[in-house]
């Protein structure tokens, strides 16, 4: 075997160590929040953006994983347009059952962010941002102004899945999107 297939190996099984200890960190949270496992949680395990919304929608209550509907293809249809690759993005909902301790989701989100480790988060409503804020003991991130914390820059978006419907919230939403992507080199 070649130096190069080497390296591709080693890297490959490292990869796979990192992806079995954030596998294991996610089942942990999931422990943390009784009903997390309704709606699962979806994407990367190495992840460079993770995306976060609140509660349930339709193709959630459906049976679906996190973004599995409109919204999740809407997401993904505008990471891809600012440079985000589909398949290094996590989804989760903060509040992914009606009535869950909120103390205890914020618990759960904040070790799934620790665990995939993304150099961005996106709060795609008031719900998430909440959460999102209390998971990390920071003030809630208003819609269009990134706020980097602990190394990792979070946006929060106004509604984005009821902006699905309406164009002008739609760009709003686009307009804070963008927002998402880091100063500075991405690495």
């Amino acid at each position: 075997m070649s130096a190069g297939g080497d390296t591709a190996q080693g890297a490959a099984e490292i990869r796979e160590i990192h992806e079995s200890r954030a596998r294991a960190e996610l089942a942990a949270a999931d422990a943390k929040c009784p009903g997390a496992d309704t709606v699962s949680w979806r994407g990367a395990l190495l992840a460079e953006i993770a995306i976060v919304k609140g509660m349930p929608g339709p193709a959630e209550a459906a049976g679906g994983a996190a973004l599995s509907g409109a919204d999740g293809d809407a997401i993904e249809k505008g990471l891809q347009k600012l440079g985000w690759k589909p398949e290094t993005a996590f989804y989760t909902l903060s509040r992914p059952v009606a009535g869950a301790d909120r103390e205890r989701c914020a618990a759960r989100l904040r070790l799934q962010i620790e665990a995939v480790d993304p150099i961005a988060v996106v709060a795609l409503d008031d719900h998430a941002a909440e959460d999102l804020a209390a998971a990390f003991g920071v003030e809630p991130i208003v819609p269009g102004a990134p706020r980097d914390v602990l190394g990792r820059r979070f946006v929060t978006l106004t509604a984005f899945e009821a902006s699905l419907s309406d164009q002008r919230r739609k760009q709003r939403s686009w307009s804070e999107l963008q927002s998402a992507r880091p100063p500075g080199a991405v690495y």
